[in-house]
């Protein structure tokens, strides 16, 4: 019989470096999809609150490992959620390739790739948007003043290590030309 090992979407692939900026997997305990009932918003942010320390996200925000994921959706990311009562909950945990992208140039790189206002008015510490990376749907999230989150299917990991590393080694050289 076949032994069976357990291996990360980045497995082999992360991390990497080009110039300042570093790319690095992450991993979660759980990665939970979250909808309320109709009518039992408020019960489930209750829930949430006492369970993650966070009420349901506003829209095109994150705290505390509670992602906005389109109107009245959530992930949870971290520790897997207790049942609530009133709400749709669904364990995405091995559905997600989840990665940290930072340093002083990592807007750039992002730049390169999402379709989205980056700059620190219009994308600050606290949001988080669907979107796209090259042609990959993604979840992005701003967690630092130069660090990102983005969460892809696990089967677009190797793709999105491809797009993100040729426009980290694409900044570094323009960097080292201007220098």
């Amino acid at each position: 019989m076949a032994n069976l090992t357990a291996k990360t979407p980045f497995d082999g692939l992360l991390p990497i470096e080009a110039g300042d900026v570093h790319l690095t997997e992450i991993t979660h305990d759980g990665i939970t999809w979250i909808a309320p009932n109709k009518g039992q918003m408020a019960k489930l942010s209750r829930a949430l609150d006492k369970q993650m320390g966070a009420d349901f996200p506003s829209p095109n925000t994150h705290a505390k490992g509670l992602v906005w994921f389109g109107p009245d959706q959530a992930l949870a990311l971290g520790k897997p959620l207790k049942p609530v009562a009133g709400a749709a909950m669904v364990d995405q945990s091995s559905a997600w390739a989840c990665c940290a992208l930072e340093g002083a140039d990592a807007a750039l790189v992002l730049a390169r790739l999402v379709p989205i206002d980056l700059r620190d008015s219009a994308f600050g510490v606290g949001s988080a948007a669907r979107t796209l990376l090259g042609h990959m749907n993604c979840v992005l999230m701003r967690t630092g003043a130069e660090r990102y989150e983005v969460m892809v299917f696990r089967s677009m990991a190797a793709s999105l290590v491809h797009e993100v590393e040729r426009a980290m080694k694409m900044v570094a050289a323009r960097a080292e030309l201007t220098g």
